[in-house]
This record gives structure tokens, C-alpha cells and sequence, in this order.
């Protein structure tokens, strides 16, 4: 039962749910531009991206790349990242938000309930779509860092069980409740995400997430319409 004073909250994925794509996968050609990495990375993640789009998180192994995506960062400044971060936010994430993940969360909002996104992703990233969006908060994978610099290493991964524990620990820092809580997203890999809270919702599902959905009765939706598009 909810503790007085608590309330439920929203919970969005960030690829495939909140946006069309990977967020990570994204960024590609800005590091390029900033000359972070060359030609052949970046025609490695634009394919990497349609797979992405076309089967989800299980078919593109996006989650396999983490690791060897760090060593890209190993050496790079975090306000850098920051700061890149930012400058993509108009011409490469924005475009790809979808209308229908905004038109829910503002539902939420006007219940009363917080917003955050909880993503797979890096922090300095989700933070700023999570800041731009006007959202709550965000929890996310977090890189090491050692003076203010990337290490190269991973120090969290919000990857299935880890999301889910993620989000209990937010919902205790926050005052959240999570049974009267709903959580969105597109992967098979969130189910224990899902499974957090009260209220899960399978967004554009992967084959299966699908499966799941249909089996336990959770709400299956599609989000298709870009909120912003070029």
C-alpha cells in the first residue's frame, strides 16, 4: 500500500521508447565532427543504428557495445562530454523524440506524478534529453571517471536487473511508489524494469517483449509520430 505522502511516478526507456533511436548510436557523427573518432566508426554505428531500428536492443547486441564504446571516452574530459552532449541535443536528439511519449508524460504531470527516464545509456546524455524535455530526472549507466576524465570503464551498467534496482533505489530516495508507478519501454531486457512498478507498458515492442506482454496482460502500445521532426 502507499506510504502517506507518496505517489506513483513515470519511468520512460530512452531508445525505442522516449526516442526512435539510439541514443548512443546517435551521437556518432558528432564525435566524428569533433574528431573524437574516424570514417570507419562511423559507418560501424550507422548500421549498427538501422539494425537498431528495424529488430531493437536484442538483434543490434547494443548492449554488447558498451564496453568497447568506453574506449572511445578513455581520455576525454566530462564537462567535454557535457558539452557534447548539449550540442546535439537540436540537430540529433531532439528530431527524434516521439509526440506520443511526450503526450503521456505530460498526462502524468498533470496527475501529480514525476517524470524521469531511466536508460542503458550514459548519464551525461540522458541527463541533458532529461533536462531539455523538462523532466525530473534521469537514471542511467554511469562511466568511471578519475580527475574529472574518463577512465574507459563502465562504473554502472543500468542493464536488466541493475535497471530495476536502480529504479527501487530512486523510488526510496525520492518518496516514489512504485506499485502506483508506470514504466515504458521497447526491450525484452527491461522486463525486470517492468516488472518494478505497478503499471508496465510494452512501447514498440521487441519479439520478446511482445511475448511477454501478451502473456502477463501488460499494455502494448506503438509510438510513431516524431514531436519535432526536421
Amino acid at each position: 500500500m502507499p506510504v502517506a505522502g507518496e505517489s506513483g511516478a513515470a519511468f520512460f526507456d530512452l531508445d525505442r521508447t522516449l526516442i526512435s533511436h539510439s541514443s548512443s548510436l546517435a551521437l556518432a557523427g558528432t564525435f566524428r565532427t569533433r574528431g573524437l573518432i574516424g570514417r570507419r566508426h562511423t559507418v560501424k554505428a550507422a548500421l549498427a543504428q538501422l539494425v537498431f531500428v528495424r529488430f531493437g536492443a536484442g538483434q543490434a547486441r547494443v548492449g554488447q557495445t558498451a564496453d568497447s564504446a568506453m574506449s572511445i571516452l578513455r581520455g576525454l574530459p566530462v564537462q567535454l562530454m557535457r558539452e557534447i552532449a548539449a550540442e546535439a541535443w537540436e540537430p540529433v536528439f531532439k528530431p527524434l523524440v516521439y509526440r506520443e511519449a511526450l503526450d503521456r508524460a505530460e498526462r502524468h504531470r498533470s496527475r501529480g506524478e514525476q517524470v524521469f527516464i531511466a536508460s542503458a545509456a550514459l548519464q551525461e546524455v540522458v541527463q541533458e534529453v532529461s533536462d531539455r524535455l523538462g523532466f525530473d530526472g534521469a537514471i542511467a549507466s554511469r562511466a568511471e571517471t578519475s580527475d574529472g576524465v574518463f577512465t574507459g570503464r563502465l562504473e554502472r551498467r543500468l542493464y536488466g536487473q541493475a535497471k530495476a534496482d536502480a529504479l527501487v533505489e530512486l523510488a526510496q530516495e525520492r518518496g516514489i511508489e512504485l506499485g502506483s508507478s508506470t514504466a515504458y519501454s521497447d526491450s525484452h531486457s527491461d522486463v525486470p524494469f517492468l516488472e518494478a512498478v505497478g503499471n508496465p507498458v510494452a512501447v514498440n515492442p521487441d519479439r520478446a517483449l511482445r511475448r511477454v506482454a501478451h502473456e502477463r496482460n501488460w499494455p502494448t502500445v506503438r509510438f510513431a509520430t516524431l514531436a519535432f521532426p526536421r
